[in-house]
Parts: C-alpha cells; sequence; structure tokens
C-alpha cells in the first residue's frame, strides 16, 4: 500500500501514519510524482489531517488521467480516532490550524480594540478576518493556512537522509 500525506512538515512531524510518504500539497507535482511512481497502477492513498487538501490532491490526480487515488476519509485524526498506529515526534512548531487561529484571533482582537478605543472604522479589521474564516469553512480554503505554510518556520525538514519509514522520497 501506497500512502501519501499531503500535510505540511511541522504537521507530519508532529504524527503521522507510519511509512506515509510527506509531499505537502503546495508542493505536490502529479506529472513528476506519477513518472516517479513508473506507471504503477497501483492505487494511491492520500492523507492530510481531516481530509480537505487530500480532496484537493485526489482532484489533482484525476484531473492528470490517474484514477486509481484514494481519499482517505477523516484523514490523520480519523485514522488516530480509530487508534490506529501513527509514529509521533516531537515538533517545535505549532500545527497550522493553531497557527491560524492565533493570527486571526490576535488580527481580529486588535481590530476590535482599535475600534472600540480609536476610530470606529477599524472595524474593517475583525469584519474582514471574520469573512476570511466564513470563506474557509464554506470551501475547505484558507488562504492565511496557505501563507503560513510558506513561512520558513514551518519548512524545516527533519528527514535530511532522504529516507523515512523505508519510503525513499
Amino acid at each position: 500500500m501506497e500512502l501519501l500525506d499531503v500535510r505540511t512538515q511541522p504537521e507530519y512531524d508532529t504524527e503521522h501514519v507510519a511509512c506515509a510518504r510527506l509531499l505537502p500539497l503546495d508542493q505536490l507535482d502529479v506529472g513528476a510524482f506519477l513518472r516517479e511512481r513508473g506507471g504503477s497502477e497501483q492505487p494511491l492513498y492520500v492523507i492530510c489531517q481531516s481530509g480537505a487538501r487530500a480532496a484537493k490532491a485526489v482532484e489533482k490526480f484525476k484531473n492528470a488521467g490517474f484514477q486509481r487515488c484514494v481519499l482517505v476519509e477523516g484523514g490523520t485524526q480519523a485514522w488516530i480516532d480509530a487508534g490506529l498506529p501513527v509514529e509521533r515526534g516531537e515538533s517545535k512548531v505549532l500545527p497550522l490550524i493553531r497557527q491560524v487561529q492565533i493570527v486571526i484571533g490576535a488580527v481580529s482582537a486588535l481590530g476590535a480594540g482599535l475600534a472600540i478605543w480609536v476610530n470606529p472604522l477599524f472595524a474593517i479589521i475583525p469584519l474582514f478576518t471574520g469573512c476570511g474564516l466564513l470563506f474557509a469553512g464554506l470551501t475547505g480554503t484558507c488562504g492565511l493556512a496557505i501563507l503560513l505554510a510558506k513561512m520558513p518556520w514551518n519548512r524545516k525538514s527533519s528527514c535530511d537522509s532522504g529516507s523515512c519509514c523505508g519510503v525513499k522520497h
């Protein structure tokens, strides 16, 4: 079984399904990945934290003509909740969702405070962040998460040997 994890490096470092190959969604080049597989028609299982990013990856594979992609419903969290084995590591970076929550909370609180004590026009800041959260919830796409995933602290690699879990990268 080949399992592709499309989360960020820090998320993967914190916990991942044993022998899942990491390839973050924003770095996924479907053509290159399929060439590396050498035309294998074996099913490819795709997982992320909750299923949203994996669904996007599966769609990319299907658009490229590879129909043997399987979405792992519920993602890594469902895997853990089912009591299935995971490898746990120590990541000094907060999970991406917590980074998003911290930034949105801080910016919203700052905007509300400024609107109350400085100028009511600052109310546009929490309005903007609220609309961003609404958009993320409705579409499964969070622009802030995409931006944060590209930050240097979320790019650290813990697998410098080129091979983790016996899976060649």
